[in-house]
């Protein structure tokens, strides 16, 4: 699933998708699936859309492979007579378009600026809504959900989360409006890398971090203490491999997997964060910075933040205590890493023109917290159903006859 922006022309992405193509044969056979005929015209529309969405596998040797499961999925679908009403179609493309904060005109429209046309978005949609509704027909029956099953995730949370942690390495590149298109195209490249090295590198040169002479490298951390938005994303990872870019505030940030074990003690978790966010004018400019660095060294507690905010605007100190997954995503991300008392001088706020001097003020642990038993249940029927997903389309992979031009 993709979570878009709150409007298309954000993506920073449009002009530059937006110019001819170069002449070739757009209708050539790329891949034949069985009966079926993927075409260059649809692998360039399907790398262009990706690319709009800020998505992973926006490369055409992925575009490729997409398409080539979506055929095969197709006929899977088609095999089961099963077909969508024509309201499920209009509601998946509203809900989809609704991501972006635009109706399906709208994103349609926008799309059609950039090159796409409204079928590459349509097709792309419609196929994942379909295949899970098959999924769910074909497998549903199967899946039960014992009640002792839910006790166990429940004991598993209670007990401290999923006893997992994780060796990540961070890139955060400062991207005011000027450059945003320019560190969107370097995020995409540094996405794709499966090296640790290269993406070390990668992080020395642009990092706005203070892990950035390490090569981004963080300490092991307990899975259940990253932000929430991240813990998923880090999941489904495989060493080495790299999140897509995330985007905060002025900035894109990138994660990569070097590790990741199960170990027999349980994970802390927090039901409240407390942060002081202390704003500085002149943004990531030598001299806003050196300040920080001196105001880092003569505050040792939130509490110490007053006094030099005391006199300025109001506004200039933030001090709050959030949920984790209620606080703001960059903050998250740089909270993770702190111990109380310390200080990340990693964001920016009003285009850039600010800088947070963002300091942990503390934690507060977790206590009988409650947790829906459905949610579990939904949470363990989707996994399984997941599993039923990959396993037929390996099935259908492997009897089908897949070529490639």
């Amino acid at each position: 699933m993709f979570k878009l922006k709150p409007a298309l022309a954000a993506f920073g992405l449009i002009a530059v998708l937006s110019g001819p193509v170069a002449a070739q044969n757009m209708f050539a056979p790329v891949a034949t699936i069985n009966d079926s005929v993927v075409t260059e015209f649809e692998v360039q529309q399907r790398v262009r859309f990706l690319q709009i969405l800020n998505a992973r596998g926006a490369t055409r040797k992925a575009a490729i492979e997409s398409l080539i499961d979506e055929r095969l999925r197709g006929e899977a679908i088609r095999d089961a007579g099963l077909t969508l009403t024509e309201g499920g179609i209009n509601e998946a493309l509203e809900e989809f378009a609704g991501r972006a904060n635009l109706s399906r005109a709208e994103f349609t429209t926008a799309l059609g600026r950039a090159g796409v046309e409204q079928e590459t978005f349509r097709d792309f949609v419609l196929n994942g809504i379909a295949w899970r509704d098959l999924i769910r027909a074909r497998y549903g029956a199967r899946v039960s959900i014992s009640e002792a099953e839910i006790d166990r995730a429940l004991a598993t949370q209670r007990s401290g989360g999923s006893n997992i942690r994780v060796l990540v390495s961070e890139i955060i590149i400062p991207a005011p409006p000027p450059q945003a298109a320019r560190v969107a195209a370097i995020a995409e490249e540094i996405a794709q890398t499966t090296s640790p090295a290269e993406f070390s590198s990668y992080a020395r040169k642009y990092s706005a971090t203070a892990t950035r002479g390490a090569g981004g490298h963080l300490p092991w951390q307990d899975l259940a203490n990253l932000p929430p938005v991240l813990q998923p994303l880090i999941l489904a990872l495989a060493p080495g491999q790299v999140t897509e870019p995330l985007n905060i505030p002025n900035a894109v940030a990138l994660f990569q997997l070097r590790d990741i074990e199960e170990t027999g003690a349980p994970a802390k978790t927090y039901s409240a964060v407390e942060y002081a966010a202390y704003y500085m004018a002149g943004g990531r400019s030598e001299q806003t910075l050196q300040q920080a660095a001196n105001l880092k060294a003569q505050v040792d507690v939130c509490d110490d933040l007053y006094a030099f905010a005391k006199g300025q605007p109001e506004g200039v100190l933030d001090r709050e205590t959030r949920k984790p997954s209620e606080l703001p995503k960059d903050f998250a991300i740089e909270l993770s890493k702190m111990d109380e008392g310390e200080v990340s001088t990693t964001l920016t706020r009003s285009d850039g023109q600010a800088l947070v001097f963002l300091m942990l003020c503390g934690r507060t642990a977790e206590q009988n917290a409650e947790v829906s038993r459905e949610d579990v249940a939904n949470a363990l029927r989707q996994r399984r159903l997941s599993s039923f997903a990959d396993g037929l389309l390996a099935e259908l992979r492997s009897e089908a006859r897949i070529s490639l031009k």
